[in-house]
């Protein structure tokens, strides 16, 4: 690869490798805006904006312990969804996630004919 910089006063691995970190920050800020699903800030100052992307990281993190503990098929995208609508029950968590997925399972076999028993 060739690098072309104006600055001659640096050698030409410090450029190779400050590209190479430069890369390293925007595939941190791509994995950011895939995973952390941050809509809007609330804040616009840079600390506001620094504490929503860590409380955004700290949900990610706990949610992906959650669902390793569980043992839990599904993606954090659903697991956060079953959370978002059962926040405010008195239900343990993993209680929450089997019932639901319990469920689907039934109401995806009532729609379902069986050919050999009519």
């Amino acid at each position: 690869m060739t690098f072309l910089t104006n600055n001659f006063s640096l050698l030409p691995l410090t450029i190779a490798q400050l590209y190479r970190a430069r890369w390293q920050i925007e595939l941190f800020f791509r994995w950011i805006k895939q995973h952390l699903h941050i809509q809007a800030f609330s804040g616009t100052s840079a600390n506001a904006v620094k504490t929503q992307v860590w409380v955004a990281l700290a949900v990610y993190v706990l949610v992906t312990i959650v669902k390793k503990q569980l043992g839990l098929d599904q993606s954090l995208y659903q697991i956060l969804q079953i959370l978002s609508v059962t926040i405010f029950e008195k239900t343990p968590i993993s209680q929450g996630f089997f019932t639901v997925a319990d469920e689907t399972e039934d109401m995806n076999l009532a729609k379902q004919l069986n050919l050999f028993e009519l």
